[in-house]
């Protein structure tokens, strides 16, 4: 079985529709594939519509949260999408994404950048708006070459002169409302460097007392920037009984990452589905749910 619990559509920031993605994922040779876009589950229903035979759909998100000062990931599986507390903090988390954009458009035109909202907007269509969206429209302009480079103190990094600030869960908070909907939690790529200062060993410690499930090792850009990380975040996992998981973090042609670079183990991901009560694993037409 090859898995990939990590992938992104243009429910948010990604280039694929639902309804590609899981087309793409079959092509690609998958057995399982997590629809996880950005503080939404609004392309669940288009993917489970589309879903090819052989290929099982296992919905999910990733929440957006901060802790002390870190932003930070947490992918969230087979929860109720209608529990009410925790739809609320989704719908407040993604309603802040227009406000947040404007203001990085704002200062981006302040540094003599002719982007504009509508600019923006276009780029982002029905998806929910985010940096990568404006990044794009900086690679449009020929500000900068590629999306990546846009994500620097120059432009977009957090802290970055164009940056703006955006509404967060709390983690632990995020882990309560997952649980309390049923799902899963691990956290998203955490030694990924390459997007600012990175959650200690300690705080992941913190988070496993309070319910974590597990930590997202093999990831792409986490094992380029910090190639190292991949033993060290096994062995914390090994210590405070976190599952592992990998996955490709796809986002479509946005990012140069194939659908199944990385994956996760079946045990792993048998494990996710036994713990989950909150929803259950969608098997394509005529096709068995993995066993």
């Amino acid at each position: 079985m090859r898995i990939d619990l990590h992938t992104h559509s243009t429910a948010s920031d990604g280039t694929d529709t639902p309804a590609e993605l899981v087309r793409n994922a079959a092509a690609a040779g998958l057995d399982v594939v997590a629809l996880t876009d950005h503080d939404t589950t609004r392309g669940h229903a288009e993917a489970v519509a589309a879903l090819p035979p052989g290929l099982t759909l296992v919905t999910g998100a990733e929440l957006s949260c901060r802790l002390d000062g870190v932003g930070l990931h947490m992918l969230a599986y087979l929860f109720d999408p209608d529990e009410p507390e925790l739809a609320r903090a989704r719908e407040l988390v993604r309603d802040d994404r227009v406000p947040r954009a404007r203001t990085m458009v704002r200062k981006l035109q302040e540094l003599g950048v002719p982007v504009t909202w509508e600019q923006v907007a276009r780029i982002a269509g029905d998806g929910s708006v985010g940096r990568p969206h404006v990044a794009e429209a900086l690679v449009e302009l020929g500000v900068v070459a590629g999306v990546s480079d846009a994500f620097t103190p120059e432009w977009l990094a957090d802290g970055g002169r164009a940056h703006a600030e955006k509404t967060e869960l709390d983690p632990f908070e995020a882990i309560r409302l997952v649980k309390a909907a049923g799902g899963v939690t691990v956290f998203a790529h955490p030694a990924a460097a390459q997007r600012g200062k990175v959650v200690p060993e300690s705080a992941i410690a913190e988070l496993a007392a309070a319910g974590l499930d597990g930590i997202e090792v093999d990831h792409p850009e986490q094992l380029a920037y910090a190639p190292e990380a991949g033993p060290r975040l096994r062995g914390l996992a090994a210590d405070l009984g976190l599952l592992v998981t990998g996955s490709s973090d796809y986002h479509g042609s946005r990012k140069t990452v194939s659908l199944g670079e990385y994956t996760t183990d079946p045990e792993i991901y048998g494990e996710i589905t036994r713990r989950a009560t909150g929803a259950f694993p969608v098997p394509g037409a005529g096709g068995d749910l993995p066993a």
